[in-house]
């Protein structure tokens, strides 16, 4: 067992259940410099400080391998499916179903770092807050199920569909819901703005469905930053 010199560092059970999911090594060309746990590691690292890449401690891999793993895992869906397959895990421990049957979503304006270009920034006359828009949506126990940012700019029916949402049936505003089985107008309305505030709303099914960890920044249905 490696020494645990982050609290971001992977412990031992939490690499068991990753390391089945990351893709497999490439067989041709030259083995891997770097272990995949300290890769993982590493982009946990940011993930949590919220440091630029290039502020990577140095008794951690090279940010540049680190990100392109980074790049390279994200285009393929690795990180979406972690996401899904730990939370269903994490459901099924809690004796509840694989998917949610409910989901709480919040959005968050803030204040937007100097390298952040014009065209992906801007200002939310209500919150008076010029960077960026993000919006998140937990399952009812807090577990992450998709989110999204967008420039702080206007109403939020500009806000891009999050990957998972593109595989499910789109409803009539031509908009899909991030839960499948979402009753058709929900999702849409609320990313319209049509629904009566979004802070902590839950959204029930119609419809029953055949990270062990919590998403970060989130508590009782609220963003802590």
């Amino acid at each position: 067992m490696p020494p645990q010199r982050y609290p971001s560092d992977l412990t031992d059970a939490q690499w068991e259940l990753i390391e089945p999911l990351l893709p497999e090594p490439n067989t041709g060309g030259r083995p891997e410099k770097h272990p995949r746990r300290e890769i993982v590691n590493a982009i946990l690292y940011v993930v949590r400080s919220g440091c630029p890449w290039r502020y990577l401690p140095t008794d951690l891999p090279p940010w540049q391998t680190v990100y392109w793993y980074f790049q390279q895992w994200e285009q393929a869906g690795v990180t979406e499916t972690l996401l899904r397959e730990l939370r269903v895990k994490a459901r099924r421990q809690a004796d509840r179903a694989g998917e949610p049957s409910a989901g709480i979503i919040d959005s968050q304006s803030v204040k937007g770092a100097d390298t952040v270009g014009r065209d992906s920034r801007g200002y939310d006359a209500g919150k008076k807050v010029n960077g960026r828009k993000r919006f998140i949506i937990t399952d009812t126990t807090g577990l992450l199920v998709t989110l999204a940012v967008m420039a702080a700019t206007g109403r939020t029916a500009t806000a891009p569909r999050p990957r998972c949402c593109r595989r499910t049936r789109p409803h009539r505003s031509g908009m899909s819901s991030p839960i499948k089985g979402l009753p058709a107008g929900w999702w849409s309305g609320l990313v319209t703005g049509c629904a009566p505030r979004w802070r902590s709303y839950v959204s029930p099914l119609t419809s029953e469905h055949s990270a062990s960890s919590h998403a970060v920044g989130w508590s009782s249905g609220r963003w802590r930053g």
